[in-house]
């Protein structure tokens, strides 16, 4: 469990009411033109600079959280002695590949973990996760969530939904969940019930995913931890950690969490790694995720990093500055529409646990004209028009805006939503606040032009 533990929260100023006229934004436009109404981008430039002075002492501490998290991925470095020789890799199987082994070592140490495996051939978090549990797991075992239903990818992973692909049930992994309470937060009391049964692996879900719930702080976990080893010593406490990693001082690792997976795609990709993944914990359970990744026998020795390894290192280097923009920026997606009257989560100033800002927008042509916006913001592919549309592992229709220059990037500024109620938008990600400053305000020129800047009561 994690000692002394700084807060994660920042007082902010008290809000100023009544200090800006959105009169110009809630002007409906004129009938024979397609822009806003006239002042409309003076009041949400107006809006955002208002939000921004809002947060100046949130933002002020976010950019000096940078340098204590890129000392650890220097020393780290330093320890491994990283040179240009480990830029260069392998081909075929991959075996020996020095360079692979010290960016092993590296995340390992960063991520404050016994051993990682950072691979390539991860093509997204939930792979990674996946190799995690089917490489644990055996028939017969069992699987509890503490955290509620998993992210919508897993569920078929899993077997709560679809059949005839290989799921956990399928090869017969029982499965229980231990529902949120009705704030969102983990129902710490059901936690003796819940595992009076005898269960082989606990997952805890770091990020609210598509809930409206509170991410998990890293203090947190460590308290989950240790209650569950209370309850079951030999039980395997498994994070999934998409979007946290560097957010805060420490990783799940560091307070007892004996695996945990996440995507290079995300925070520790720093924008530039082109794909992969990473399991990270104790080093005979992440031997067991490289297994079920390439086969038994293989296992962590296989897999050629194809001469991408100086883009991993790199996107490592740069990934404290790029969380640190990326929080930035939901601090600044909170302030504005909480200014508006949305509900947000997390709440301006409030504790956080992941780069994820949600926004309860109420109705799907809000969502639509907000990831829209966001779109048209995007370095590549702005003149795309993002489109409802079933994505492959999710149970709903979903609403994605991301021009980003890796694919599918969420440590790139980007935003997306389930076309289900209450319409909540889930903006991530931002190499820098100034993108996100330049979505906002067109958001809500856009917003103010449809007649929709206020929500409805």
């Amino acid at each position: 469990m994690a000692s002394g533990a700084k807060s994660n929260r920042v007082e902010i100023p008290a809000r100023q009411h009544g200090s800006l006229s959105l009169d110009p934004l809630m002007t409906a436009p004129s009938p024979d033109s397609s822009d806003p109404a006239p002042g409309a981008l003076q009041a949400a430039l107006a809006l955002v600079a208002q939000a921004q002075e809002r947060i100046a002492p949130i933002a002020a501490q976010r950019t000096a959280a940078v340098k204590p998290r890129l000392a650890r991925v220097l020393d780290a470095f330093a320890a491994e002695r990283l040179g240009v020789h480990h830029f260069a890799s392998v081909s075929g199987y991959g075996h020996g590949d020095l360079g692979r082994e010290v960016l092993d070592r590296v995340f390992a140490r960063v991520l404050q973990a016994e051993a990682a495996a950072v691979r390539l051939q991860f093509v997204s978090g939930t792979h990674a996760i996946t190799a995690a549990l089917f490489g644990v797991l055996r028939p017969g075992d069992r699987l509890l969530a503490i955290t509620g239903r998993p992210y919508d990818t897993l569920e078929e992973v899993i077997g709560i939904r679809g059949s005839g692909q290989g799921s956990l049930a399928e090869f017969g992994i029982h499965y229980d969940e231990l529902p949120l309470l009705a704030d969102g937060s983990v129902d710490e009391a059901g936690l003796a019930e819940a595992l009076a049964l005898p269960t082989r692996m606990v997952l805890i879900q770091r990020s609210c995913g598509y809930s409206w719930r509170p991410s998990l702080s890293v203090a947190r976990m460590g308290r989950l931890v240790e209650r569950v080893k209370a309850l079951q010593p030999a039980c395997v406490c498994f994070v999934d950690n998409c979007y946290g990693e560097l957010v805060e001082d420490q990783e799940p690792t560091a307070v007892g969490a004996d695996l945990m997976a996440g995507s290079l795609i995300k925070n520790l990709g720093g924008t530039i790694a082109p794909s992969g993944g990473y399991v990270a914990g104790r080093a005979d359970l992440v031997e067991q995720a490289c297994c079920r990744l390439t086969a038994p026998g293989i296992g962590s020795e296989g897999g050629s990093s194809f001469d991408l390894n100086r883009l991993l290192f790199q996107g490592l280097f740069l990934a404290p500055q790029m969380v640190g923009e990326a929080l930035i920026g939901a601090e600044l997606t909170a302030a504005v529409f909480s200014q508006l009257g949305y509900g947000v989560n997390p709440a301006v100033g409030g504790e956080r646990s992941d780069v994820i800002q949600a926004v309860r927008l109420g109705d799907a042509e809000r969502l639509k004209l907000v990831c829209r916006a966001f779109q048209a913001s995007s370095p590549v592919g702005s003149y795309l028009d993002p489109v409802p549309a079933p994505m492959p592992g999710y149970a709903s229709e979903l609403v994605m805006a991301g021009g980003s220059f890796i694919d599918g990037s969420t440590s790139e500024f980007s935003a997306d939503g389930p076309l289900r109620e209450p319409f909540v938008l889930y903006a991530q990600g931002g190499s820098h606040r100034s993108h996100v400053e330049l979505g906002l305000e067109r958001a809500l020129r856009d917003l103010a032009a449809a007649g929709r800047l206020a929500p409805t009561s």
